[in-house]
């Protein structure tokens, strides 16, 4: 990294673990918090390169965990991974020019993760109460249809009218799934090997896919309608900024 991106990765990491903290509002499911705030280190990637959006994220998101729930290895593990994995994918994949073939084979496979996220926590809510959380299920299912609904407006939008984003969009969609598999997996896994006072205890299975749907439809609305128009007026206030996309290589 040159120096430039060391300060640049210093201050995604200072702003994504304070923004973390204030914004999160308690909200959580299995201890994965409700989080606007990864709007941050996409904006960081998209602007200054993967390397910079992954590794200020890495870094934001351990600084918090260890102020928030004081289990360093838990944030290694799970939160560290998870926002290195997806704010790099977004920031590789926005800087690429995709065909047209596989941005809509992504845009059916997001499709598809999003209209799960309000199908599938439906069929996994008790009678009573949502797992892991003190919300009725009338409650969580609300909030759930809510940013579903904001999620697939937000994609429709992207590539219907704002075509120059649609690379930007299926890095989102791909960062934020292979980033939410990597968190819910390892929180599952590491509740079952350690002694967690922040989980409570060992997770069930259902954990997985129900925490998988949470952190994507909780997270994607943020970064598919806010990030665009912010990394515009960055674009606009600093021209140098915007970098030319990478043309996908044609076999020969």
């Amino acid at each position: 990294m040159r120096s430039s991106e060391v300060a640049m990765t210093g201050i995604c990491a200072a702003l994504y673990a304070v923004i973390g903290i204030s914004t999160s509002f308690g909200l959580n499911l299995g201890g994965v918090a409700f989080w606007p705030a990864v709007v941050i280190p996409c904006i960081f990637a998209v602007l200054f390169g993967p390397w910079v959006g992954g590794t200020g994220a890495a870094i934001g998101i351990f600084i918090r965990d260890v102020i928030y729930h004081g289990e360093p290895l838990l944030s290694l593990c799970a939160g560290v991974t998870s926002n290195f994995a997806m704010c790099f994918l977004l920031g590789y994949m926005s800087r690429a020019n995709f065909s047209r073939k596989k941005l809509s084979l992504s845009l059916i496979i997001g499709s598809i993760v999003i209209v799960v996220g309000l199908l599938l926590p439906t069929v996994l809510l008790s009678s009573e109460t949502l797992l892991f959380t003190g919300l009725t299920n009338a409650e969580f299912i609300a909030i759930l249809t809510v940013v579903v609904v904001a999620s697939i407006l937000a994609v429709v939008v992207i590539f219907a009218f704002k075509k120059e984003w649609t690379s930007f969009s299926v890095g989102a969609l791909i960062g934020q799934g292979v980033g939410a598999a990597i968190a819910t997996i390892s929180v599952w896994i590491y509740s079952n090997i350690f002694i967690s006072a922040y989980l409570g205890g060992p997770l069930p299975l259902a954990f997985v896919p129900l925490v998988f749907v949470w952190t994507v439809a909780t997270e994607i609305p943020f970064v598919l309608l806010l990030c665009p128009p912010i990394i515009n007026a960055c674009y606009k206030a600093f021209p140098s900024l915007k970098q030319p996309q990478k043309t996908e290589k044609k076999a020969t």
